[in-house]
């Protein structure tokens, strides 16, 4: 995957049920110029859509990589390559959307508090501690590298809440394609 070329012109977010969403990400192996510049147009994607997380499977590459600004702010903004979760701990439910799935958002029950260990542009590895906000951003965003959606996390009723809006995505997504 890494060494396929990426269409930086062509770059968007891609929208459920895309099956692209589904797929698990594979590791970076290099940081090489091109993930540099995918992880730049990731940030101005993000911010661009007032988003605060936003992981490469979401633009079309399966790789292990997300970037994230919990203020949504370009200056703010954090690249994590090859991110790994560890130490989540806690309960917390925090009201969740997606760029990749507009117009829903629900509750999801996720660990109040974790770490992850990644990767840097510059390939250097860090630890970063994270709760409440941060600690969802995380977890949310690495659900993406491994083909999990929020609605993927939801409880029945709230399932069922969603489901009218994910019917109508579904709708729009089948008549472009």
């Amino acid at each position: 995957m890494q060494n396929n070329l990426i269409d930086f012109n062509n770059l968007h977010i891609i929208t459920y049920p895309d099956p692209l969403l589904a797929r698990k990400a594979e590791p970076v192996t290099q940081i090489t110029p091109e993930i540099v510049n995918l992880a730049e147009r990731m940030v101005d994607i993000m911010v661009g859509a007032s988003g605060i997380g936003l992981a490469a499977p979401q633009v079309g590459v399966l790789l292990r990589m997300f970037v994230f600004s919990v203020s949504g702010k370009r200056d703010n903004a954090e690249v994590l390559i090859n991110p790994q979760l560890s130490k989540l701990h806690g309960q917390s439910e925090i009201e969740e959307g997606c760029l990749s799935i507009p117009g829903v958002r629900s509750k999801v029950r996720r660990a109040a508090t974790c770490s992850v260990k990644a990767l840097d542009l510059d390939g250097n590895e860090f630890v970063m501690d994270a709760v409440d906000m941060t600690a969802t951003v995380f977890q949310h965003e690495t659900d993406h590298l491994d083909g999990t959606l929020f609605i993927d996390r939801l409880n029945t009723v709230s399932r069922l809440a969603c489901r009218r809006a994910l019917k109508q995505l579904e709708r729009e997504y089948n008549e472009q394609n």
